[in-house]
């Protein structure tokens, strides 16, 4: 008797080295485009090599992008699971200003490849398990909430979520068939939308308004006991944690993202720091500056005392990319070779880059002489 010839199949299969996903940047394929609101398009994405896209759900990654001959680095929430492991996917709204987010409508199309940085990102419901959850979130920042309800959905995850979106309009509601189909399928998950306003001759059975201390209590009566994600723009944010310290909420049961524009706060303290490092700039000797050598690059330069080491390759004119500027999206990672930093990251690095001498750029100040591999 003969032995039966391998299948095409199975000479495939084995032939298969399949990757995961790690921090760092990777280059992906743009393989479908899904239009969830006249103003919100999901994009999907896949390896031209299998690989298993593994993150926490909340986590986001960042895009990097060239726009008008200038390279552009931002960032997004991924708005998939992780139990969908070959692809990944991002949702984004146009804005009317918004110079990404209107490129990404315009030009993104199936079959384009572009570089992603990540996934990164504190937000998570897999740091911070429990079983019984509340979803809050406003306009498109519904996207990590529903990254987090999809895990816990396709994983048959005994967890009691209740999850509440708010949105402008009924038209306006982002994965809304898809919210009601898993509300429809399992007991253990709640659906309350919330809607603004509605049009004329439009009908509308939900709630109206805003969220409030009224509609959460009404809502999810026993909310205190839970813990809480939140995601949406910062006028949201804000008015949802007044309302739950009102109510007696513990705080650290809360999770809110945090990635976006620079908070005016930050850029006020850069601009004050930049300001008293100028002013003192006459005063500091050579004694005080430390010297940051660039190998890769083959030049060095000396800084003040409490600048940053992406300050320090701008004074040299070399590009490090950075998207956020805060520690968060990780996206200006360096290798450190030798030397001293204190760095005030936000997640956007993991104990392990660490550990193997990486810091983000953007928010790591010498404490000594440095060499980086840049």
């Amino acid at each position: 008797m003969t032995k039966a010839a391998a299948s095409p199949s199975s000479n495939y299969l084995h032939e298969i080295n399949t990757k995961t996903w790690s921090n760092g940047r990777h280059l992906v394929r743009c393989v479908k485009v899904i239009e969830e609101t006249v103003d919100v398009k999901t994009f999907c994405f896949m390896a031209s090599q299998p690989v298993m896209f593994f993150f926490k759900p909340g986590q986001f990654v960042t895009l990097e992008l060239e726009i008008e001959s200038q390279q552009i680095m931002r960032s997004y929430t991924i708005s998939s699971s992780p139990s969908v492991p070959y692809s990944f996917s991002i949702t984004v709204k146009r804005a009317p200003s918004g110079l990404v987010s209107n490129w990404l409508h315009d030009n993104l199309q199936e079959g384009n490849e572009l570089a992603v940085h990540g996934p990164v990102g504190l937000f998570n419901c897999i740091d911070y398990p429990a079983d019984k959850v509340l979803l809050l979130s406003g306009g498109v920042g519904i996207t990590p909430v529903m990254s987090m309800a999809r895990w816990f959905f396709d994983t048959n995850a005994e967890v009691d979520m209740h999850f509440v979106h708010s949105a402008r309009t009924p038209d306006d509601i982002i994965y809304r068939r898809e919210l009601e189909h898993m509300c429809s399928r399992i007991s253990n998950f709640s659906l309350s939308l919330i809607c603004e306003r509605h049009n004329t001759g439009q009908a509308w059975a939900g709630y109206r308004g805003y969220l409030d201390a009224g509609k959460l209590q009404m809502i999810c009566p026993d909310f205190i006991q839970r813990e809480i994600f939140c995601c949406g723009p910062e006028v949201y944010m804000r008015a949802v944690r007044e309302l739950l310290k009102k109510s007696g909420f513990e705080m650290r049961r809360y999770h809110e993202e945090s990635f976006g524009a620079t908070p005016e706060a930050v850029e006020q303290n850069a601009i004050e720091q930049a300001e008293i490092a100028v002013d003192h700039a006459d005063t500091l000797n050579v004694d005080e500056m430390f010297s940051i050598e660039f190998l890769k690059a083959g030049k060095s330069v000396q800084i003040h005392p409490g600048e940053t080491v992406h300050e320090a390759s701008a004074k040299l004119g070399l590009t490090i990319p950075k998207a956020c500027g805060m520690g968060i999206c990780g996206t200006c990672k360096v290798m450190k070779i030798d030397g001293q930093v204190e760095m005030s990251h936000n997640g956007g690095i993991t104990d392990d880059d660490v550990a193997i001498g990486y810091i983000l750029s953007c928010c790591s100040v010498p404490k000594s002489n440095l060499q980086i591999e840049a």
